[in-house]
């Protein structure tokens, strides 16, 4: 099949057409990398790998720390279902990203401009800007307590330097998106070292552990204060603008844009970023069980806030390095999550509004929206209301959950659209399963939060 049969017809975006729209999303490491077209089956992975843990930092950034701790603190390990389900989420919608990306050249935002009308585009892209924007605030905060626990940097301060992180990301990007990837897995190594080390000290029942990880509680619903942590939790995990930057980033290698090198690239991307997403897995996973081990069987369910949970951990653990460990890891957490949090906005901003601004100009306004919030509620409620504001943020973001899942879903399920690409009818059906039950876990946060909780 040639490439333009492989292709999904063009008649089938209602705005397509335009020259603009022919514009590759990060155009300027579009097709970048190199991928052999045979060879023995790791370098073709290593080819691929990269793209999948780039997403997988928003599956592990500091709002993550927030829900995890509170979900250990207060209910032990039975919230691990939780975090198991909203990865498994994460896993299928990924998938389906980079499948929208290397099928249609398009990433998610470029998708819903070419087919949505404009005012319709117009409220998806505010959605993901409040998505991103309330991703950036969890960033700045968990950056700068890290800052404050590492260095005594007080929080205002720390809260401020986040704004140089820019320049950290124009510097990897300028020398090739592989330096930014290799710099986003090196992170990652720092973070999974960490909690291994804890979680080899902390000792869990394994058998207790599995058991909360496969078998849901059902209490998960029908108690309101652990509902909105459990809503917390799979803000945190299925991240939104994830959709956009994994759609996107997939696209940076060199694949053959035939319909068999598309197939080929479709399975390469989709076995990274599975591969990856389990590696966060493991993180989020030994947050929560680090914090039940040591906060809810020593009576201190109160603990919901990363400075309280950084004093208690050396003492209840009883290993002298475990709050450093603790602390190195929601620092590197906070620095590579600023990496596709400067990515994602780009993607967004382009697609949605095909509006180019230099990138450092982009990341110091979005940055400046998440640290104003920080200043402003830390003078006003001290670190207390800073952890509050925390945990909040993941909620927002779960909110914004709908608005990247059903246009994504709604994409790779249609056949004109996606040409032999889409995705099969049993997939379509499980994929629209997983965004009825994000749907309706939102609609039950909000009507517990107006009519019920406080």
């Amino acid at each position: 099949m040639s490439d333009a049969e492989a292709t999904a017809p063009r008649s089938s975006w209602r705005f397509a057409g335009r020259d603009e729209d022919d514009q590759p999303s990060l155009r300027e490491v579009n097709s970048t990398i190199a991928v052999p077209s045979s060879g023995a089956w790791f370098r073709r992975l290593f080819a691929f790998m990269g793209p999948g843990y780039m997403v997988s930092v928003g599956y592990m950034d500091p709002g993550n720390w927030a829900t995890d701790l509170a979900g250990g603190a207060q209910f032990g390990y039975t919230l691990l279902s939780v975090i198991m389900l909203s990865n498994l989420m994460a896993i299928l919608l990924q998938a389906l990203a980079a499948r929208l990306g290397i099928a249609t050249g398009r990433d998610l935002a470029q998708a819903c401009r070419a087919y949505y009308p404009r005012p319709v585009n117009f409220v998806l892209w505010i959605a993901c800007e409040l998505a991103i924007i309330a991703c950036d605030l969890a960033e700045v905060i968990g950056t700068a307590i890290a800052l404050k626990l590492l260095f005594g940097i007080p929080l205002i301060g720390g809260a401020i330097l986040t704004a140089l992180d820019a320049f950290l990301v124009l510097l990897l990007m300028n020398k090739g998106f592989r330096y930014l990837e290799a710099f986003v897995i090196a992170l990652l190594i720092v973070i999974f070292s960490c909690f291994a080390i804890q979680i080899f000290v902390a000792a869990p029942p394994a058998g207790t552990i599995l058991h909360s990880m496969f078998v849901p509680s059902s209490e998960i619903v029908t108690n309101p204060a652990m509902l909105y942590i459990a809503i917390g939790i799979i803000g945190a995990t299925v991240m939104p603008h994830n959709l956009y930057l994994h759609s996107s980033i997939v696209q940076t290698r060199a694949y053959e844009r035939t319909e068999k090198g598309k197939r080929d690239a479709i399975k390469w991307a989709t076995t990274d970023s599975t591969i990856a997403l389990m590696l966060a897995l493991f993180v989020n996973a030994a947050i929560l069980i680090v914090s039940a081990v040591a906060f809810h069987n020593s009576g201190h369910q109160d603990v919901a806030e990363i400075d309280q949970a950084f004093e208690l951990l050396s003492p209840l653990l009883g290993l002298s390095i475990a709050s450093i460990l603790f602390a190195v890891a929601l620092l590197a957490s906070g620095l590579n999550s600023t990496v596709t949090a400067t990515l994602a906005g780009q993607i967004v901003m382009e697609g949605f509004l095909r509006l180019r601004i230099p990138n450092w100009a982009r990341r110091l306004l979005t940055r400046g929206l998440a640290i104003v919030p920080v200043v402003v509620v830390t003078a006003l409620y001290g670190e207390k209301g800073t952890g509050q504001l925390l945990v909040f943020s993941q909620v927002i973001l779960s909110m914004q959950l709908p608005f990247a899942v059903v246009p994504l879903v709604q994409f790779v399920s249609d056949k004109k659209k996606m040409g032999n690409l889409a995705i099969p009818r049993g997939v379509a059906a499980l994929a629209w399963v997983v965004a009825a039950i994000i749907l309706v876990l939102n609609f039950k946060l909000l009507y517990d939060t107006m009519f019920e909780v406080g």
